[in-house]
């Protein structure tokens, strides 16, 4: 049958804009009416112009015009004969990079996630980012009594902190370098948060950890600092949790990694397999349905789905935003 829908392209760096696409629905294809797409920080790296190199996780070459997009849900709309596991008028949850940046896209089973009863649509759109976070948070090796570090208080650090702390955490300690950021970490619960631009955060850390460092850290800024901090602020055998796709080459002091016998943990629940994915996201998200994480503070901005060079011009310049939304 077919369905022309608007779709975001990526021309060039800084140059995002609607083009019409005609999507046909293939034999092992599902057909989705997206209710609302996020903007990933990935997407701003895109939108920058850096591209990071081909992987696995691309569907499509990690080149100029590129097809953005891959936060979203919906209702699926038409599947393909050879589709078993949804029918029409499913709400489904995307887990692939499918230019979800659009009023409907497509993909194969195996990319898409039914969404939990009961779950508000508006989340259940989130679902991969939300889900993606909190299995960072529940698999981060968090015990009762611990000191966590959460660097970098964007929507996944505010989640994971909150996950921290209902696992048990004695002190949640949140870094950044935005006072609303932190403030809203506060606002949802964090014990403790330092500015970095303001406050020696590994003196602060040393001092309410007697000398000791923290139990866990969890590296969600993103950045070459961020790494070396976390590695500075971390106990002998403590665990060092990666979430932050860094794509540009780093410099890390990583010493400490092998002396002090350092435990990572890879918590990107979206990089393992489809398999593992469906059985983890339930789990995941039903934390949030049962309302002990707030993810709706989270969303700080939204726009129509033809505002999507406004919405991105702001992404890029307002490092407040959190989660901003588009709605078709």
């Amino acid at each position: 049958m077919g369905i022309t829908t608007k779709a975001a392209l990526l021309n060039k760096a800084y140059d995002i804009f609607l083009v019409e696409r005609n999507l046909e629905c293939g034999p092992d294809e599902v057909i989705v009416k997206n209710h609302l797409i996020g903007i990933c920080g990935s997407d701003k790296t895109f939108y920058r112009g850096q591209m990071p190199p081909q992987t696995a996780e691309f569907r499509q070459k990690p080149e100029f015009p590129f097809r953005l997009g891959h936060e979203s849900g919906g209702t699926v709309v038409e599947v393909g004969a050879k589709v078993r596991e949804y029918k029409v008028g499913d709400q489904v949850i995307a887990f692939g990079w499918n230019n979800n940046l659009a009023e409907y896209f497509k993909a194969k089973e195996w990319e898409l996630q039914a969404v939990p009863e009961g779950l508000d649509p508006d989340l259940a759109a989130l679902g991969e980012p939300v889900s993606c976070a909190m299995y960072s948070g529940m698999n981060s090796g968090v015990q009762l009594g611990d000191t966590v570090v959460v660097m970098g208080g964007g929507f996944a650090g505010q989640i994971i902190a909150q996950c921290a702390k209902q696992k048990g955490a004695e002190k949640v300690i949140v870094v950044d370098v935005l006072e609303g950021k932190l403030d809203l970490a506060k606002k949802l619960g964090a014990d403790i948060v330092i500015n970095s631009t303001q406050q020696d955060a590994a003196q602060l850390i040393a001092e309410l950890t007697k000398g000791q460092g923290a139990d866990v850290v969890v590296e969600v800024a993103g950045s070459q600092e961020s790494i070396n901090m976390c590695t500075k602020v971390l106990r002998h055998n403590g665990k060092f949790v990666w979430y932050s796709w860094i794509t540009q080459p780093v410099t890390l002091d990583i010493s400490r990694w092998h002396d002090d016998g350092i435990e990572f943990i890879n918590t990107c629940l979206v990089h393992h397999s489809w398999r593992e994915r469906f059985v983890w996201t339930p789990k995941t998200l039903r934390p949030v349905l049962q309302g002990l994480i707030d993810i709706k503070s989270l969303i700080t901005h939204e726009f129509k789905l033809e505002q999507i060079s406004k919405a991105f011009d702001l992404v890029d310049k307002d490092d407040t935003a959190i989660k901003v939304i588009l709605r078709p």
